[in-house]
């Protein structure tokens, strides 16, 4: 980890010891790393937040990234699994679009380095938004003069291409960030900014060993190259009623995109910023609470059985994690003119 790790932040040191090794909460940054071959400027962003709410991105004309990432909520739709098109039902619980700019890999399994290429893989997915190529895709999109000139405001002449729809987008999501928390004005100094029980909830997961995973400022792991995912096996402990209840084991995770056995039930750790705001948990979304999901997670990775009072004060901690969801405004998106572009593969 970097120099930082330790860090003073008026008076207070944000530096614990963890089996030895110093482990920092660090507050939330007001702004993610954004990548020198996309750039941020207001017309990328406005066009990304069209593109974000336009369900004309999906075959049918149903879905749009919003559907699934509701930003005028917590970057959920707080269901087990999303619905795509036709009603059809993913396998995984989707991760919210908060804060998704300060993780180094994308999905729950990995498998997109960047927020581009994230924002790729739902529009051509059969069960998502359905779209059947990259090709149908630009050609919708070509039928709607206002998009035709945004894209060439944005990205010059011929701006309209598939990568061009996917830095859009990614650079309206590194809009998508919620900072100052009541932890986070805790960390800066604020000694009133979080309860007593929040306080005992942060030193219990210090001391139970969970900030070995969930540390740094989204507390999803430490810094790392992009596309470098922080991944860890979940469940751990495996004989458990937790583990059955749940069908914690019936994917494989990270090893469906790699096919290595060491992989198996491997995951890119989450972010516990807005946790509170997010259920139901895990993977596949079956923890509905966040009490249970904390019971959960310390028997399943800790071997741990904790008192009421334990899930209490970790909770309390958790509900801290909570930020200023930046408000969202839905946007005018271009119309088609007098046609209709669903139906038209």
């Amino acid at each position: 980890m970097k120099a930082r790790i330790k860090t003073q932040i008026t008076g207070f040191v944000a530096g614990i010891a963890l089996s030895g090794i110093a482990v920092a909460f660090e507050p939330l940054p007001a702004q993610p790393p954004v990548p020198v071959d996309n750039p941020m400027n207001a017309e990328k962003i406005e066009l990304g937040r069209m593109l974000y709410f336009d369900p004309r991105l999906s075959v049918d004309g149903t879905v749009s990234c919003n559907s699934c990432h509701n930003v005028m909520t917590n970057g959920t739709d707080n269901r087990p699994v999303s619905v795509g098109v036709n009603g059809q039902k993913g396998g995984r619980n989707a991760p919210t679009v908060f804060n998704a700019a300060f993780l180094s890999a994308q999905f729950w399994d990995g498998r997109a380095a960047t927020l581009e290429d994230q924002a790729k893989g739902p529009i051509l997915n059969p069960i998502e938004m359905g779209m059947p190529s990259e090709k149908v895709v630009i050609d919708r999109l070509k039928k709607i003069p206002e998009y035709v000139d945004r894209f060439e405001t944005v990205f010059g002449e011929g701006g309209l291409t598939y990568d061009n729809i996917a830095k859009a987008i990614a650079a309206y999501e590194r809009t998508l960030v919620t900072p100052n928390s009541p932890f986070d004005r805790y960390l800066r100094g604020d000694e009133n900014a979080i309860s007593e029980s929040a306080k005992r909830g942060m030193k219990l997961m210090e001391k139970l060993g969970c900030t070995a995973c969930h540390n740094g400022p989204n507390l999803a792991g430490p810094d790392l190259p992009t596309g470098q995912g922080f991944f860890q096996k979940f469940p751990i402990y495996t004989d458990n009623e937790y583990v059955k209840k749940y069908d914690l084991l019936a994917d494989k995770g990270r090893y469906e995109v790699t096919k290595k056995e060491e992989d198996k039930h491997m995951w890119r750790v989450p972010t516990l910023r807005n946790v509170a705001l997010t259920a139901p948990y895990f993977h596949n979304g079956s923890v509905q609470t966040l009490d249970e999901a904390v019971r959960v997670m310390a028997k399943t990775q800790l071997n741990r059985d904790l008192s009421r009072k334990e899930v209490r004060d970790l909770v309390a901690f958790l509900e801290s994690l909570t930020g200023e969801i930046p408000p969202q405004v839905m946007p005018k998106l271009p119309q088609t003119e007098g046609f209709s572009v669903v139906g038209d593969q």
